[in-house]
């Protein structure tokens, strides 16, 4: 999974209409495509690990190393997710608390 830059993301301009403004990524992509795209990304190892499972508990393949390597690696990407998440709500909450 690449990370890109959040440094070429420029800033909103004040809505003249009434339509509201949207995040863009690097690519122009609106935010909500961007996190569609990541949680696809994140997703990928889990469906391999079930795939290595399945394949394993019905015979199809008997390396018990490659199903350990992939739930493994299906557990530590949602890890990951799971503590940038975390991180962004933390961040998130300490703007909300801050003074004006």
């Amino acid at each position: 999974m690449q990370v890109s830059s959040v440094s070429a993301v420029s800033p909103v301009a004040p809505s003249t209409g009434a339509t509201a403004p949207r995040a863009v990524g690097d690519d122009g992509a609106p935010f909500s495509d961007l996190m569609s795209r990541v949680l696809r990304e994140i997703n990928q190892p889990q469906l391999q690990a079930e795939q290595n499972v399945h394949s394993f508990l019905t015979g199809e393949t008997d390396s018990v190393n490659d199903v350990v390597l992939s739930v493994a690696k299906a557990d530590l990407t949602f890890r990951l997710f799971m503590e940038i998440r975390n991180r962004l709500i933390s961040s998130y909450q300490e703007i909300q608390r801050m003074q004006v």
